[in-house]
């Protein structure tokens, strides 16, 4: 009776355990010896379970049913979070007791608890005896995120199950030996070669077999034929040097992102001394999908009016939730998101430069916000200005007027595509915003001696710009003018560290998030933003040029000493914020509709729940960090 009474005990442990992960995925005899171990306590509301004064850990808990909050003990660290709140199949204190310390928080019960005890002999066997468990103490959200990843590729099983991943290795698509020939060879010779294989193209390399040029079936009108250039010359002096490549080892999305940004149909792939291993074409990749990235870059590439490019638009869109489905990450899904509506965009200017009399100024496009980050998504309205050069003797209104004009035109035909106009009127038709050089940096000057409510808005939204179309230099010039203005001036850094710090994460001290009015959480204002709000910051105080939120974080706290596994962490809780951002505007909303940044934590698995709170927590670190160093 007795033994009948324990194994009934232990079975009820493991179907309890078997709802949350790790345990799930745990190996049958790992979570049988977890199950048998564990011992089932209670704790009243408002007693301590664990405290650093104990000393060593001598358990490993887990969350039965009740809550537990977590307070970091003694002086605020940028480490570890001050408070959290603990529910069931949530357990603790992996660190302590992976390490064999104290505790370096407290966890008290504040409700009623029962919380399963595993002994820290036991906890140690089971980190040894189960890869599944091992993994997920050393590597918590990364595990989690994949965990995440993967639930999200069953429920688009049956879309997916149609498509290859784009996640293949790129050494694994290369199915023919490489074929090539030598700078001294001739163009007929090379030719012939094209001819006899039936290549779209020939990589041409040197005497150790690294790449050194490409010849393709688009130069041969160009280069060869109406030049008539003489066929015995040798092919070096045709092909196109320096040809893009990369390693075997890269996927097929970063490929297809490297095609998508330089507008390139053939890759090299080389192996790790940058020989040649063999060619990958768009065909090769984008069979892989069923909206090719080719047809969607043909689309904006042969659009000769705004209904094309709105076609084009629209296949961007698809071809994300097929990227969504092949669980390919925020960070790519980004990217490409960028890639595809950059091309768009300049599809766009370049058509209505066509149409406007702007021939013979220096000017440059800028993007800001978002687009100025790369880090679009499918609901990013338009955040845009031109810089231009006004010469001594110009007339600078009237340039400036001819450059209105066009832009009004770019800003409504990309409305036409998708990107709503800007309520705030941030775009390029605004005359506030079509600025020479001078104007642009007194414009910013003046924000940063003068940093009001207004300024550091606007500092927020215009100090993330990129140049999208026409002269860099102008763009890279005055981002090292306003890097080092920025730098300089410690009051306005501080006043943008106090300015950042106004929204908190949406989590609870009882509850796990703290919900708005109607339930929900934005995703953009109480998530996403915390950390592009610091990052900007880092990347400022830092010297940092990148406009990314990810390479400011990399970027800058390396030049700050922070730890690889801190920075990886933070980049992970800011990535999957954006991929819940992109899954909820993709699947369940319409373009820009209200809705589109907001989700509600009780629809989410349980799985993303933990996440997400995982993901909130890194953000208030992130903030503390920032709290520290300006003594906020």
């Amino acid at each position: 009776m007795t033994a009948t009474a324990a194994g009934m005990l232990i079975g009820a442990s493991s179907d309890f355990l078997k709802r949350f992960s790790p345990f799930n995925r745990m190996e049958p005899h790992a979570l049988d010896f977890l199950a048998e171990r564990a011992v089932l306590a209670f704790h009243a509301r408002g007693s301590e379970i664990l405290t650093p004064e104990m000393g060593q850990p001598r358990h490993f808990h887990i969350v039965q049913r009740g809550k537990v909050q977590a307070r970091q003990f003694g002086p605020a660290t940028v480490t570890d979070y001050t408070t959290m709140t603990l529910g069931p199949g949530e357990c603790f204190p992996i660190g302590a007791i992976s390490a064999q310390r104290p505790s370096t928080n407290s966890y008290v019960a504040v409700e009623d608890s029962f919380i399963y005890q595993l002994p820290a002999e036991d906890f140690l066997k089971l980190m040894q005896m189960s890869s599944v468990f091992h993994l997920f103490c050393t590597q918590y959200i990364a595990s989690l995120l994949n965990q995440s990843r993967q639930q999200l590729q069953t429920s688009f099983a049956q879309r997916a199950a149609e498509q290859q991943t784009m996640t293949t290795p790129l050494g694994e698509l290369v199915k023919k030996e490489a074929i090539f020939v030598t700078p001294g060879t001739s163009i007929r010779a090379a030719l012939e070669k094209m001819s006899e294989m039936r290549l779209g193209c020939m990589v041409i390399v040197d005497a150790e077999q690294r790449p050194v040029g490409i010849l393709t079936q688009s130069d041969l009108l160009s280069r060869i034929v109406l030049p008539a250039i003489d066929l015995q010359r040798p092919v070096s002096e045709v092909m196109t040097r320096d040809p893009h490549r990369m390693p075997a080892s890269a996927s097929a999305y970063d490929a297809a992102l490297e095609m998508a940004t330089h507008g390139v149909r053939h890759l090299l792939v080389t192996d790790s001394d940058d020989r040649l291993k063999g060619v990958v074409s768009e065909r090769d990749l984008f069979s892989l999908q069923r909206i090719s990235l080719r047809q969607v870059r043909a689309g904006i590439e042969g659009a000769e009016d705004v209904e094309g490019l709105q076609r084009a638009s629209r296949d961007i869109r698809q071809l994300a939730l097929n990227l969504i489905a092949q669980g390919v990450g925020a960070e790519q899904l980004t990217q490409f998101i960028s890639a595809l509506n950059d091309a768009l965009t300049r599809r766009i200017i370049d058509l209505a430069a066509a149409r406007h009399d702007i021939h013979g100024i220096d000017y440059a496009w800028l993007a800001f916000g978002s687009e100025g980050r790369h880090e679009q998504t499918l609901s990013s309205d338009q955040d845009n200005g031109v810089i231009f050069v006004s010469p001594p003797d110009a007339d600078r209104e009237a340039l400036r007027k001819r450059l209105l004009a066009f832009a009004k035109e770019v800003n409504e035909n990309l409305a036409a595509c998708g990107f709503p106009l800007c309520k705030g009127n941030i775009m390029a038709s605004n005359p506030e915003l079509c600025l020479t050089f001078e104007e642009w940096r007194g414009r910013f000057g003046d924000w940063i001696r003068e940093p009001d409510p207004q300024a550091l808005l606007n500092a927020s939204i215009f100090f993330d710009y990129r140049v999208l179309c026409g002269n860099e230099r102008l763009g890279d010039q005055l981002r090292t003018w306003l890097n080092n203005t920025a730098r300089a001036n410690t009051a306005f850094l501080r006043m943008m560290a106090v300015n950042a710090l106004q929204v908190a994460p949406p989590l609870g001290r009882i509850r796990d998030f703290v919900l708005d009015d109607d339930g929900t959480i934005d995703l953009k204002k109480c998530g996403a933003r915390l950390f592009v709000d610091v990052a900007r910051i880092l990347a400022l105080r830092t010297g940092v040029a990148s406009s990314s939120t990810v390479q400011r974080l990399r970027q800058a706290g390396a030049k700050m000493g922070m730890q690889a596994e801190e920075i990886a962490a933070l980049i992970d809780g800011f990535h999957f914020i954006q991929l819940l951002r992109l899954r909820s505007q993709h699947l369940e909303t319409e373009h820009d509709s209200p809705g589109d940044n907001r989700i509600n934590p009780d629809e989410l698995n349980e799985l993303d729940r933990r996440i997400l709170k995982e993901a909130f927590r890194q953000a208030r670190k992130l903030q503390l960090r920032l709290k520290l160093d300006y003594q906020l």
